[in-house]
C-alpha cells in the first residue's frame, strides 16, 4: 500500500483526486492539505482522513503526493515533495513557465522518483488505444483540434477559478489538446498563435517531420457552442479521437495504477511523466510569446 497525500481542496481535488484515492485498493489515503484550513478539514472529514496544516508535515506522512492546485502553487509543492523522495501525481499544466517546469523535472530526476502528469484523455482506455494504434499506422499529415468550454457561467464549479480567468484556455485546456496530438504527430518545433473573441486562441503548430496541426480553444463559449473534437488526416484517411470512456475519477484511477507500476518496477520512463509535462509547457509558453509578439516562435531542438 502506497500512502498518498492530497494537496488541494477545490472541486477537482474533491470529486476527482479525492474520489480516486479513496477508491483505489492499492492506496492508503494519508491526508489532505489545502490553502484554506476550513476546506481542508471538511474534505478530510468527507474521506475520513487527517487534515494537515503544514505542507511538509503531509509530505513526511506519505510516499507519494497527488496535487490538485493552480499550476504556480503545484510547482513548489512538487519540488519539495520530489526532493524529499516522494513520488509525483501531478495535474496539468505542470507549471506556468519553462523555468518552473525545469525545476520539477530536475528535482524528480535528482531524487529518482516516479512521476505521472494527469491529462484526462490519456488515461481513458478507448482514447489511449486509439492514440497507440493511430501513431503506429503513421502517415498523418495534419490534425485539427477544437475544444470549446463554457466554465464561467454561474453554475460551473470552475466559475471562480482565478488562475483560469487569468491564463485562459491556452493553459487550462491547451494541455489536453497537446496531449492527444503530440503522441501521433510528434514534437512541436514551431508555433504561431492568434486570438479571437470570447477568449478564443488559435494555434498553428509545425511538428518534427513536417506534419502540421491547428488547435482552437476557449473557456468562454456560448453554452450552445460547447464542443470537443480532434481529427487526424493522412495517407490512410480520416480518424477522429473518441470521446473517452468513464469519469475523470475513473481515469485518475488508471493514472494511479500506472504510477504504482512505475514505483514497483523501478522504471522511470512513463509516457506522461514530468518530462512530457515540460514538453507541453514549452509549447504553451511559445504560443504565449507568439500571441504577444505577433510572430512565429521556434522551439529549441
Amino acid at each position: 500500500m502506497v500512502r498518498f497525500g492530497l494537496f488541494g481542496t477545490g472541486h477537482w481535488a474533491a470529486e476527482t483526486h479525492g474520489a480516486a484515492l479513496d477508491a483505489h485498493p492499492g492506496v492508503t489515503f494519508a491526508g489532505v492539505w489545502g490553502r484554506d484550513p476550513g476546506k481542508a478539514a471538511a474534505l478530510a472529514e468527507r474521506y475520513g482522513v487527517p487534515a494537515f496544516d503544514d505542507v511538509d508535515a503531509l509530505v513526511d506522512a506519505c510516499d507519494a503526493v497527488a496535487v490538485a492546485l493552480p499550476p504556480d502553487v503545484q510547482t513548489d509543492i512538487a519540488v519539495r515533495a520530489a526532493t524529499a523522495g516522494r513520488h509525483l501525481l501531478l495535474d496539468k499544466p505542470l507549471a506556468l513557465s519553462v523555468t518552473d517546469a525545469d525545476r520539477v523535472v530536475d528535482a524528480a530526476q535528482a531524487a529518482g522518483v516516479a512521476s505521472v502528469v494527469f491529462f484526462t484523455g490519456r488515461y481513458q482506455p478507448d482514447v489511449a488505444a486509439f492514440l497507440a494504434s493511430t501513431a503506429a499506422v503513421g502517415g498523418w499529415h495534419t490534425a485539427r483540434g477544437v475544444r470549446f468550454g463554457s466554465i464561467f457561467r454561474p453554475d460551473s464549479p470552475y466559475a471562480a477559478s482565478s488562475w483560469r480567468r487569468e491564463h485562459g484556455a491556452l493553459w487550462d485546456i491547451g494541455p489536453h489538446a497537446l496531449s492527444l496530438i503530440l503522441p501521433v504527430l510528434g514534437r512541436v518545433i514551431r508555433v504561431a498563435a492568434m486570438d479571437g473573441p470570447r477568449g478564443l486562441v488559435h494555434l498553428l503548430l509545425t511538428h518534427d517531420g513536417g506534419a502540421t496541426s491547428t488547435v482552437s480553444l476557449t473557456l468562454d463559449a456560448p453554452q450552445e457552442a460547447v464542443s470537443r473534437e480532434y481529427v487526424f488526416y493522412g495517407e490512410n484517411g480520416v480518424e477522429t479521437v473518441p470521446a473517452g470512456d468513464g469519469s475523470p475519477a475513473t481515469a485518475l484511477g488508471v493514472a494511479i495504477d500506472q504510477l504504482l507500476e512505475e514505483i514497483g518496477s523501478g522504471t522511470r520512463d512513463h509516457r506522461c511523466d514530468v518530462r512530457f509535462g515540460r514538453e507541453v509547457v514549452a509549447v504553451l509558453a511559445a504560443a504565449e510569446t507568439a500571441r504577444a509578439e505577433g510572430r512565429t516562435v521556434d522551439l529549441p531542438v
